[in-house]
């Protein structure tokens, strides 16, 4: 991981461009054929993987679990899996899954249903103050415990189940939780039955289907679907190509939409229907968005986006596309803001700040230092954009957040013509779009770094 620290500053709009990127590769899927390549027998195969600070994370502590995984290329690794119960550590070990909610999450219920586990669990400062409650209650459903008892933010110890049962779960936009609970299952006695009455990001069903023999999926009237577990089966070994990510691609997308006369075209981006919610809202407001070369390996579609400045109307965004686009609300905040008339955004509240910061309260700061009024009614947010913003030259300070979400999306404001200055930019971004600042000044923006 990058240690130096650096801070970022923006004085300068970008100009209008015409370019041609890759963005990152996509982070859930990256952890994800880490971990289900773990348990899987003989060896897995990982193309294309996003080297970030998350993804090194859940390697170094697989690795601490005695996973031998090496590294073919750059962005190329081979898992050399056992199958599942297969992970065992010394007692008392410390798991460091950093700022990665995805892989502590993910990495906990694997190891809730594996047998002997008695293990630390922590990350950094913003991770610490992410509420495990849900995940803790589920796993604790599983057998599983935690010490303390009704301690809900890290540092954890787990002590993993004895007797593990498969249950009965309903599930809700969370698509970690979701995920968790599938993971904990295949290695439970019996069956888990998940039930889903709005479809959540399914990359994790996706790599479990490489097996058909554990997973099961049926899809009923509207939109219900019944996932079923099949417990203590065989994993065969996964082989995986991971696309860009579409999270990451919006950004660039949302600068190219909102600055004048530009166009982009970025490739091989996973246009996975459950991920693809930011530019469905683009569309749907006016936004000139194609989707072309589209093609599909691992159960995963993927494509190239060309996108063209455009005139928007007020985003209008229901609770029900809330679920395919979670981690693209900063971003949105930023087009709402500088569109105008009344956008308005409905939100599962409980989730959003429960990300790596209370994104709703950081949004309304940063916009309220550009002139922009909002208003947060529970699961509801106004934003009442204008097409005349008065570019100030007093400068949006962001301070150290842990969030790379609420950088980008500063850093975005900074090149439509925003000064801002970003604390401690870098080992905040590098936990998913190390690539950042690289597109950025190829497309050109520019930028000036200093040390923190």
């Amino acid at each position: 991981m990058n240690s130096k620290r650096f801070n970022v500053s923006i004085t300068h709009k970008i100009k209008p461009f015409r370019k041609t990127i890759v963005v990152d590769s996509d982070k859930s899927q990256s952890i994800r054929a880490f971990l289900i390549g773990s348990i899987s027998h003989n060896i897995s195969k990982a193309n294309n993987v996003l080297e970030s600070d998350d993804v090194l994370s859940t390697i170094n502590c697989l690795k601490k679990l005695n996973v031998k995984i090496i590294k073919i290329s750059p962005k190329k690794y081979e898992i050399y899996g056992k199958g599942l119960g297969s992970l065992f550590c010394k007692k008392n070990t410390v798991l460091n899954l950093g700022n990665s909610g995805t892989g502590l999450r993910l990495l906990c219920s694997i190891l809730a249903t594996t047998p002997d586990i008695d293990l630390k669990l922590t990350g950094d400062s913003s991770l610490k103050k992410r509420n495990m409650s849900k995940l803790i209650k589920l796993m604790n459903e599983f057998g599983a415990e935690f010490f303390p008892k009704k301690k809900y933010f890290l540092p954890l110890r787990m002590v993993s189940s004895e007797m593990p049962i498969g249950i009965n779960f309903t599930a809700g936009v969370s698509s970690q939780i979701k995920s968790a609970v599938a993971l904990a299952g295949l290695n439970s006695y019996g069956n888990t039955v998940i039930t889903e009455n709005e479809k959540s990001r399914d990359h994790t069903e996706n790599i479990l289907s490489n097996s058909s023999k554990i997973i099961k999926i049926k899809t009923f009237f509207k939109k219900k679907r019944v996932i079923t577990i099949f417990g203590k089966k065989y994993l065969k070994p996964i082989n995986i190509n991971i696309p860009g990510d579409p999270s990451s691609a919006a950004f660039f997308a949302a600068l190219t939409l909102l600055n004048k006369n530009s166009f982009l075209k970025i490739k091989n981006v996973g246009l996975n229907p459950t991920r693809i919610g930011f530019f469905e809202i683009m569309k749907n407001a006016g936004a000139k968005i194609k989707f072309k070369n589209i093609k599909k390996k691992n159960n995963e579609p993927f494509g190239d986006i060309y996108i063209e400045s455009s005139k928007l109307r007020p985003l209008r965004i229901s609770k029900k596309l809330y679920v395919k686009c979670v981690d693209e609300f900063p971003i949105m905040f930023v087009v709402a803001a500088m569109t105008p008339g009344t956008s308005i955004l409905e939100v599962d509240s409980e989730n959003l700040k429960n990300k790596e910061s209370d994104r709703i309260v950081e949004m309304q700061k940063i916009l309220k230092q550009i002139g922009i009024k909002s208003l947060v009614n529970k699961d509801k947010i106004k934003i009442f954009g204008k097409s005349q913003l008065h570019f100030k030259n007093e400068i949006i300070n962001i301070p150290d957040l842990n969030d790379h979400r609420i950088c980008m999306s500063a850093f975005i404001l900074g090149l439509l013509g925003f000064k801002s200055k970003i604390k401690n930019f870098n080992t905040q971004v590098n936990s998913s779009s190390p690539s950042f600042l690289k597109i950025t000044k190829y497309i050109g923006g520019k930028f000036e770094i200093k040390k923190s």
